[in-house]
């Protein structure tokens, strides 16, 4: 199995961190199941697996051993019991769900009293669209001609991902933004915290914690200056609120125990 990339060793690190039993909300193929089921971490995954997407078949060995599971219908409900989880995880997740609120629900109702969430995503007001490639292509109105015109000139200028899937850029700046508005629902930092705070307490920005461990990942004597510099306000106020334009949020959000009122920590 492939490497997994810096954000989801992340992610696993954290919960090994946490510790107890962990979700993997939105596992695709069920890397970071497989991942941290063989360094011994009771890791399940699940996922909706949509049409068009082979994730099904390439996570069929862990689906056949139980670890990752199809969301049921009809409203990609999880297909665990209540209050089964310490912690619950998603990475580029939460811009493609329809209903933030229904999905925070259910991640709600799989965690144990005091359980932690932890989301990785973008909000609407990142510079560059990540699934294409092409900076503030989701900006602009659907069907805007604008924006296709916008899309296909960068795209003809060498930007983009995931180039040979189409003959032509046209054709590929057609394609991609057809992809983006059927498969993202980018929100607003204020929508999404709206949402968040409906279902969980406290709710606490991260990126810091993640761009540490991004510069430590291969540490250099300039990486490991700049790890150092992150933990002043002077230096880390600045770099979160450009990381938040350039890549994405990291969310840290906790289950209130409904029995003692609180959040489950000393």
């Amino acid at each position: 199995m492939p490497e997994l990339d810096v954000t989801n060793r992340f992610v696993l690190d954290y919960a090994f961190r946490h510790g107890g039993r962990v979700l993997d909300y939105g596992c695709g193929a069920g890397r970071l199941v497989a991942a941290g089921r063989a360094r011994n971490l009771d890791i399940f995954g699940t996922d909706v697996f949509y049409g068009g997407s082979t994730t099904l078949h390439d996570a069929a060995p862990l689906v056949a051993a139980g670890h990752v599971r199809e969301m049921l219908p009809p409203e990609h409900r999880i297909p665990f019991p209540d209050a089964t989880f310490d912690l619950v995880v998603n990475n580029q997740v939460m811009e493609h769900v329809e209903d933030l609120d229904a999905v925070l629900a259910e991640i709600h109702r799989v965690l144990k009293p005091g359980g932690a969430a932890l989301s990785v995503f973008p909000s609407i007001d990142v510079w560059r669209e990540g699934h294409i490639g092409i900076p503030f292509s989701h900006w602009f109105p659907k069907g805007s001609r604008l924006r296709l015109w916008f899309t296909w000139a960068l795209r003809d200028a060498g930007l983009g991902t995931w180039k040979d899937q189409a003959p032509t850029p046209r054709q590929w700046a057609i394609d991609k933004l057809a992809w983006i508005d059927l498969w993202t629902r980018y929100r607003t930092r204020a929508e999404i915290f709206a949402a968040y705070d409906r279902h969980f307490h406290p709710n606490r920005l991260r990126e810091e914690e993640y761009i540490i461990y991004r510069l430590l990942d291969h540490p250099t004597p300039s990486r490991r200056a700049l790890a150092r510099a992150m933990q002043t306000p002077l230096v880390a106020a600045p770099a979160k609120a450009l990381f938040r334009k350039l890549a994405f949020l990291v969310i840290e959000s906790r289950k209130i125990n409904s029995e003692t009122g609180s959040n489950g920590r000393p």
